[in-house]
């Protein structure tokens, strides 16, 4: 594991989370040159075949750059998103609470609200500067919010779902009554909480589904992390003289075809 420290110090609770995954050894470096080290190796650490796991905007640059050199997920896991659908039910001090906690995450962290109901939106845009004040990370929360959230009002549920998938929101909430309705439209999503009460915060902790997923629009072709990354598949392919006898012509057709000549003649070779 690679995990940067804190004053010279690994977080306890980090320690103990790996300690429960049986990792033998913690490397307390992280940022771009944590990435070379692992994926090119130094005189401490040996070089690894891949590398998962979350990281800020220098971190997910750094890992494309070594892609090749060293397997990576197939997803960008970058600054967080969330974007909240509402409607005229929601609750703005709850839907704007939802997006200061994620806003708290990094200055680049993204915030987004969806709805139809333009006095939802008025209203959670006053609740978001009111509940600023009431957080330590004020700082970081307020230009996040101020650099790269969006209040978007439109028309239909169609133009919702329309707005959703071309986003591919790492973190999606839909805060709407009928929230059932849109779920066979999504398509591209890292995680989706269901309803006034599935809070996206809840899901950084204690409800369930793995929390890294794809950011900056990845969740069109990817998904969130899971043991998948660490399974390899290997093709086995067993063929008897009856089967290349009566698959071997339309390979020979193919290859002709392709104008690969020595590939047809591999293959009659051995009919």
């Amino acid at each position: 594991m690679i995990n940067p420290g804190y004053q010279g110090k690994q977080n306890a609770a980090v320690l103990y989370a790996a300690k429960k995954c049986k990792i033998k050894e913690i490397y307390s470096i992280g940022g771009p040159s944590a990435i070379a080290a692992v994926t090119y190796g130094t005189r401490k650490i040996n070089k690894v075949s891949k590398i998962v796991g979350p990281g800020n905007m220098y971190v997910a640059a750094a890992k494309k750059e070594v892609f090749g050199d060293v397997g990576v997920e197939g997803m960008t896991a970058g600054p967080s998103e969330i974007t909240v659908v509402g409607d005229r039910f929601s609750n703005p001090v709850w839907i704007a609470s939802d997006l200061v906690g994620q806003a708290e995450h990094d200055e680049l962290a993204q915030c987004i609200l969806i709805s139809k109901s333009k006095d939802l939106i008025k209203k959670t845009k006053i609740e978001i500067f009111n509940q600023l004040n009431n957080i330590p990370r004020i700082s970081i929360a307020k230009k996040s919010l101020i650099n790269n959230g969006i209040l978007i009002q439109v028309s239909s549920d169609k133009e919702i779902v329309d707005v959703v998938n071309r986003i591919a929101p790492e973190h999606l909430e839909l805060n709407v009554k009928n929230y059932k309705s849109f779920i066979p439209k999504i398509k591209n999503a890292g995680s989706i909480c269901l309803g006034k009460y599935a809070v996206m915060a809840m899901t950084d902790y204690n409800v369930g589904s793995n929390h890294i997923l794809p950011t900056n629009g990845s969740a069109k072709f990817s998904s969130g992390i899971s043991v998948n990354e660490f399974y390899k598949r290997i093709s086995y392919i067993n063929l008897s003289k009856k089967g290349i006898e009566k698959l071997g012509p339309s390979a020979i057709t193919l290859a002709n075809y392709e104008g690969l000549a020595g590939h047809a003649q591999s293959v009659k070779k051995k009919n």
